[in-house]
């Protein structure tokens, strides 16, 4: 079960990613976005989505740090294990929350709100509520786990383990070892992956490159049109 975990599922998982995602790119061009639902409420919107955004890049800037980079790097700079640990619970641990905090708010809207709630689908549903379900692992893991535990050198293991994946030679008896709650953390990460070709969340693809050059979009009310015309 550890290799077919930690070994063949990973691989599973891109190939949904990447042949769901160009396929709907393809066949389905007109579905690649994130329909906005501002002009039905906006306060907490606002908050809620801000949160979360700046949240998820600081937590993204963090797993680059802890498990793309490798420990021999902190190491040759002078960054010891303890002021390391220090700076991903406290850096860590407010994007978590960020994180969410910011969910939570946009879950509790879509339940509370009529007008938001009538255009939430399953899939809006299931992001948001499988998102929370992996950042709180994640937070809790950090600020919970990490200083009532121990703090766990996930960079010796899970680091090594997920780089090895693109090398196609997966170290996968690295994660055998690893504390359950941390291997779930991963196992609903990767889950998460799947599920975007088939959500929202796959507009996180898009870079609005021809945004500069696009042709201005002109708006004119109602009322002032009929005005100008007589």
């Amino acid at each position: 079960m550890g290799f077919f975990w930690w070994g063949i599922f990973p691989y599973i998982v891109g190939t949904i990613l990447i042949v769901a995602s160009v396929y709907r790119f393809v066949f389905r061009g007109t579905s690649w976005h994130a329909p906005s639902t501002e002009i039905f409420e906006k306060k907490w919107l606002k908050i809620g989505s801000l949160l979360f955004h700046w949240g998820i890049l600081f937590a993204f800037i963090g797993h680059i740090m802890g498990v793309l980079i490798p420990i021999e790097f902190y190491e040759s700079i002078g960054v010891t294990d303890h002021l390391y640990h220090i700076g991903a619970i406290a850096g860590g641990g407010i994007a978590g929350l960020m994180v969410v905090i910011g969910l939570i708010i946009l879950l509790i809207r879509k339940f509370s709100n009529p007008r938001v709630k009538v255009h939430a689908s399953f899939a809006d549903y299931f992001t948001v509520i499988w998102l929370i379900v992996v950042a709180g692992l994640g937070t809790y893991m950090t600020l919970v786990y990490n200083t009532t535990v121990v703090a766990y050198e996930y960079r010796v293991t899970i680091g090594p383990w997920f780089r090895s994946l693109f090398t196609l030679q997966p170290e996968y008896e690295l994660m055998t070892a690893v504390p359950l709650l941390f291997q779930l953390h991963v196992l609903s990460s990767f889950i998460l992956f799947a599920a975007i070709p088939f959500t929202q969340l796959i507009h996180m693809f898009s870079f609005p490159g021809r945004y500069a050059t696009r042709a201005p979009q002109q708006y004119r009310a109602r009322d002032g049109y009929k005005n100008s015309r007589q």
